[in-house]
């Protein structure tokens, strides 16, 4: 919303400036004017000039209003994109992805971490996001990937439900 009164306000900007062109005679000194052989020309050819010149910058602001309120507007697209989750800085909830194509992860657990977390033997650090009532050290486990971006232990091939998020 911010970004669109900006872009307003600059189009009301430089809308008012372009109406605003005193005229080929004012922007120059006398002498550049002579210089340029323009004192030569009559009231109508110089009125010719200063249409020119006044539609030559319309265009170009015109141009730039329209580039700037095409970015302001694709910026606008992507922040109305984010679900409100990522708008405080959860993680987004994919409802479209393909979870159950990723692969389980297998390992063993070497040790304990803490109250509730454990270390595999390719040295990643997992930790329940719940306790977990089973004897993990030195049995081999699965974790299973399940929607959202979340993880579930599997323990002697029993799916427990536990579930996990990783660590390190």
């Amino acid at each position: 919303m911010k970004r669109l009164l900006l872009a307003f306000a600059l189009t009301v900007t430089l809308a008012t400036a372009q109406t605003n062109f005193p005229g080929i005679e004012s922007i120059m000194t006398l002498e550049e004017f002579r210089n340029a052989g323009l004192d030569k020309l009559s009231a109508a050819e110089i009125a010719v000039l200063n249409g020119a010149i006044t539609k030559h910058f319309e265009g170009a602001i015109k141009t730039e209003v329209a580039k700037q309120s095409d970015e302001i507007r694709k910026t606008a697209a992507q922040e109305e994109r984010r679900s409100i989750l990522a708008r405080f800085g959860l993680p987004e909830i994919d409802l479209n992805q393909d979870w159950k194509s990723d692969p389980a992860l297998t390992a063993t657990v070497t040790n304990w971490v803490g109250g509730n977390s454990f270390k595999l033997d390719n040295g990643q650090i997992w930790e329940g996001t719940e306790p977990i009532t089973y004897e993990l050290k030195g049995k081999t486990i699965r974790i299973l990937p399940r929607p959202g971006g979340h993880f579930s232990l599997e323990v002697d091939g029993k799916n427990t439900t536990i579930r996990i998020r990783r660590v390190k």
